[in-house]
């Protein structure tokens, strides 16, 4: 990383995919543009079943994320503005599938 909190290979800005294996198995693929986090992000559980994944622009968070518990069960799903920075809605339930919490930014003038 650089003073900018970009990503390096071999000095320069990274341009790509980034993985993180365990064991041999994928955990992680993130995308980076010119060293900033910039497209897909995306975790696994240690069985290969999807832990989460949203969509980073220009390092911010974008659009949807979700989370899910290692029973397959929907754990979270927070959903941001365009700008990346304002949380519009958070959801989430625990490994049964009950709500435990729901939050939206509409509901909070």
């Amino acid at each position: 990383m650089d003073d900018a909190q970009r990503l390096l290979h071999r000095g320069e800005p990274f341009t790509g995919e980034v993985t993180e294996h365990l064991g041999g198995k994928l955990v992680s693929l993130d995308v980076y543009a010119e060293g900033v986090q910039h497209g897909p992000s995306r975790e696994w559980h240690k069985d290969g079943t999807l832990r989460s994944e949203g969509t980073v622009r220009e390092g911010l968070p974008r659009g949807g994320f979700r989370e899910w518990h290692s029973n397959g069960t929907l754990a979270s799903r927070a959903v941001f503005d365009d700008d990346g920075l304002t949380l519009r809605e958070d959801h989430q339930w625990d490994e049964d599938g009950l709500p435990t919490r729901r939050w939206h930014l509409d509901d909070h003038p």
